[in-house]
């Protein structure tokens, strides 16, 4: 059992005062009250902690061993009120947060003074991985946050809506000047650049109104990398359908140029994923707020 913190306030009075009858005046007691509590102490503990005589009043080495720590459980004790009453400030939160790694390098580093200055108290470190990977770590508890684009169907997880994700079936110019790429039968001529073959990024422009699951290209590379792809493709090595917001410069200086452009490709979601049961889910509500106000980049 632990000692409660009444008992320990007539404690730290007593040792305080060195005087019974001071100690329960300052405490609101009778002195039979307080001495009550001091042998309740003693008695759990198993320790004497003052020797009395008639004529005064001193602490044991147990007693004199309790008292610091008795004074600190009583001023942590009183932390907790204020803490409770938001008196002491936010409280010092360190969190992980997961990302892939061209998201995070153009959008969240930048972003990491703002969600200091919103967030004072939170530490933000950050872990760069692939989508699933970040999920599995999320269920797992080794990152608290994670910023993806995946459709989440884990039950145990969370997620608040930061940014809208368009995509483009883009090329480069010099590459279509060679091989055009007007109409979907040009396919065949051309190299298609996607992560890989289990969640390739084509699908956006292949399942959107329009789109068609017949284009048949001569080949497939798989990148892995969304950065990678790219890069492949600003060489002019084939074709990608790209995030917009990771190629807007290139698309704005011309170094890519869109394609069939009668498709508009479906969108996505980034969100921001958390455990549905973490007690800082009102924090994670919140820093998904401030993300929200930064422009994808």
């Amino acid at each position: 059992m632990l000692p409660d913190l009444e008992s320990l306030r007539c404690f730290v009075e007593a040792a305080r005062t060195l005087n019974f009858r001071a100690a329960s005046r300052a405490v609101g007691l009778t002195p039979a009250a307080l001495g009550q509590r001091i042998k309740q102490l003693e008695h759990q503990m198993e320790v004497q902690l003052f020797f009395r005589t008639t004529r005064k009043v001193e602490l044991t080495e147990a007693g004199l061993a309790l008292l610091p720590a008795a004074r600190a459980a009583l001023e942590s004790a009183a932390d907790c009120v204020r803490a409770a009453r938001s008196e002491l400030g936010p409280a010092p939160q360190d969190v992980v947060l997961g990302t892939r790694h061209e998201l995070g390098l153009s959008w969240i580093v930048p972003m990491l003074p703002l969600l200091r200055e919103r967030h004072p108290g939170v530490t933000f470190n950050l872990y760069f991985g692939s989508g699933q990977d970040l999920e599995l770590r999320l269920s797992g508890r080794e990152i608290d946050l994670a910023v993806s684009s995946r459709r989440v169907v884990d039950p145990e997880l969370d997620g608040v809506r930061l940014h809208r994700e368009d995509y483009a079936l883009v090329g480069a110019p010099e590459l279509l000047r060679e091989t055009p790429l007007h109409t979907i039968d040009d396919a065949a001529n051309h190299v298609l650049v996607d992560i890989d073959r289990a969640l390739p990024l084509f699908r956006y422009w292949r399942d959107a109104p329009g789109g068609s699951d017949s284009l048949d290209f001569k080949q497939l590379r798989q990148m892995g990398t969304i950065q990678a792809i790219r890069a492949v493709v600003l060489n002019g090595e084939g074709v990608a359908v790209l995030p917009v917001y990771l190629i807007q410069p290139d698309l704005a200086a011309g170094r890519l140029e869109p394609l069939l452009g009668d498709v508009e490709p479906l969108h996505d979601w980034f969100r921001l994923l958390f455990r549905t049961q973490d007690a800082r889910v009102p924090l994670f509500r919140s820093i998904a707020d401030t993300m929200a106000t930064q422009r994808l980049q």
